[in-house]
């Protein structure tokens, strides 16, 4: 085999592509799988931060080996032995280990500053119960290239303890697994050696606090065990039962051919770095092939947006329409814009005013118009109140439609439980809507003043366009309304008919009556939009999906090249 160089920047370059595509790729929505999916993500991003990204780059720096294991397995105690002195602390209360202890050379220090391995653990020079921090212990009796860290139990009764552990093991180049004759056997240890048998880590198995009459028994079980799951390659050390100094510590004797042969890995940077790359080779290995599961999860996710999309503009679609039929029907022309409407019509008053000569028509209706500004005023008040009111009671229906159909598609858990108060409409919306139905009737009021190519009725203008605007206010209000209805918007309709024609009364109508519905829709398209905001929020699109995809297989293409390298004759 040919030696591969000790920085392969192509592959150092794949590899941090496919940590930025995995930092774009939320799983927010609550799929199938979701939260285990979530856990897996992270994991291959922390995985890529504290080990593979840092190892890839510095393939020369010491083997790390992570001695960690059971409860009460002796790990500590074990790793005090090997160095020759109290570097970690032991103890009968359990748990005991709960901060991650670093044992290496004195020259070997550089390797493991802030920007090295594990990068997110503070470095301290003290022993702390912090679980953020990494105890950097220097020790001569460590060989270079080599470093030991302790971590804490991987079945322990705190969760920060398991997690930490896991997070150890995950950034280790070597794993040095105790257990003992009464807890080889447990459930969760073996897990965690499944993980590592599937990633082609290398793990060395130390049978620790064992009787010497049950040494030979056990270890026979233990290594049947480990052959059946993958690992029958992995080192089977035995350290008999035996007792502890005073300072913590086993019998030179006892460790010995457990220090000789990570010592032995020290010297030989032949077999250290085989350790290395057989580890870091498979993790990468297995970083991509998680990374495609995860991007046929990011397509169930696109696929649970657009579902929840879809939900939210039918919902504001329909609520719109509604609106806009309400709009029209005559069904706003009750209550308070009813008493306005005939106070200012007159019950009749003004169709009596088109009576007789057209220069009377004209007469009257400046007489008559002059004394009703504040009629007028009062007519486009109610009427302003009454669209509002309809506006936001069917923003609220949207809202409330909304947020009952992501429920009822069971994927927007999370976005229930942080979006601000999606079942609702939107605490400005009232505003929203005194200014576009303001802006409605200022328009049509525009509409009435334009309306003057002849002039023959530009006196009556000069005094009565509010009063004109808010008659075709009224008439827009009654455009749909049933022949039969009681809304008492012919009168204004008679009106308007006699002063512009039925044929340009019927354009005005129409103008009025399109922007009306634009100035909904646009009301409802903001509210609409809030809720859309919330997916748009979560990043997702077809685009993310493929660049964790491509990603993972430039990875795959730079590990087959290797591979071609490596298989290649030497000359």
């Amino acid at each position: 085999m040919t030696v591969a160089p000790d920085h392969d920047s192509r592959m150092l370059t794949a590899l941090v592509q496919l940590h930025d595509a995995l930092r774009a790729a939320p799983l927010t929505l609550d799929v199938p799988g979701a939260v285990e999916l979530r856990a897996a993500r992270q994991q291959l991003i922390s995985q890529l931060e504290d080990y593979v990204l840092p190892r890839q780059m510095t393939v020369e720096a010491p083997l790390l080996a992570v001695v960690g294991g059971s409860t009460g397995s002796g790990k500590s105690t074990l790793v005090n032995s090997i160095v020759g002195r109290r570097v970690t602390a032991p103890g009968l209360l359990r748990p005991t280990t709960r901060s991650a202890v670093l044992v290496h050379h004195p020259d070997d220090a550089k390797w493991f500053g802030q920007d090295r391995l594990l990068p997110d653990l503070v470095r301290v020079t003290e022993a702390t119960d912090d679980r953020h921090s990494l105890q950097l212990v220097p020790s001569d009796t460590i060989p270079p290239g080599l470093a030991l860290l302790d971590a804490p139990d991987v079945d322990s009764v705190e969760e920060g303890n398991r997690l930490l552990a896991a997070q150890l093991l995950a950034a280790a180049d070597l794993w040095l697994f105790v257990t003992s004759a009464a807890r080889y056997s447990d459930q969760v240890p073996w897990q965690h050696l499944k993980v590592a048998a599937e990633r082609s880590t290398s793990v060395a198995i130390v049978l620790d606090r064992t009787p010497a009459d049950a040494v030979r028994t056990v270890a026979a079980h233990l290594a049947r065990m480990l052959a059946s799951r993958g690992l029958k390659d992995s080192p089977l050390f035995t350290v008999a039962e035996a007792p502890v100094s005073e300072e913590g510590l086993l019998d030179a004797r006892v460790v010995a051919d457990v220090r000789a042969w990570l010592v032995s890995l020290a010297e030989d940077p032949g077999a250290r770095s085989a350790v290395v790359r057989q580890t870091l080779d498979g993790t990468v290995r297995s970083l991509a092939r998680q990374a495609h599961g995860l991007a046929d999860a990011l397509a169930q996710q696109l696929e649970a947006a657009d579902a929840l999309r879809q939900a939210a503009v039918t919902a504001y679609a329909d609520a719109g329409e509604r609106a806009v039929v309400a709009a029209t029907d005559g069904s706003l022309l009750r209550g308070e814009v009813a008493v306005r409407w005939r106070e200012f019509a007159g019950n009749g008053e003004l169709l009596r005013s088109l009576e007789g000569r057209v220069g009377l028509i004209r007469d009257r209706l400046v007489n008559a118009v002059k004394g009703s500004g504040q009629q007028a005023e009062r007519v486009s008040v109610a009427i302003e109140s009454a669209v509002e009111l309809m506006v936001v009671d069917h923003a609220e229906d949207a809202a409330t439609a909304t947020a009952a159909a992501w429920a009822e598609l069971g994927t927007a858990g999370p976005l229930l439980g942080d979006a601000d108060d999606l079942g609702r409409a939107s605490g400005s919306l009232r505003r929203s809507v005194e200014g576009e139905v303001r802006a409605w009737q200022q328009q049509l009021t525009d509409l009435v003043k334009a309306d003057d190519a002849e002039r023959r009725t530009s006196r009556y203008l000069a005094y009565g366009a509010r009063g004109l605007a808010v008659t075709l206010a009224v008439c827009v209000l009654a455009d749909a309304a049933p022949d039969d209805t009681e809304s008492g918007a012919e009168v204004g309709r008679t009106l308007l008919d006699a002063v512009f024609g039925a044929e340009h009364t019927a354009t005005l109508v129409a103008r009025g009556r399109a922007d009306l519905r634009r100035r909904i829709g646009t009301l409802l398209g903001g509210e609409r939009a809030r809720a859309l905001g919330i997916l748009d929020g979560l990043g997702l699109d077809a685009e993310v999906g493929r660049q964790v995809r491509a990603a993972a297989r430039r990875v795959d293409d730079r590990r087959y090249e290797q591979s071609r390298v490596d298989d290649a004759p030497l000359p």
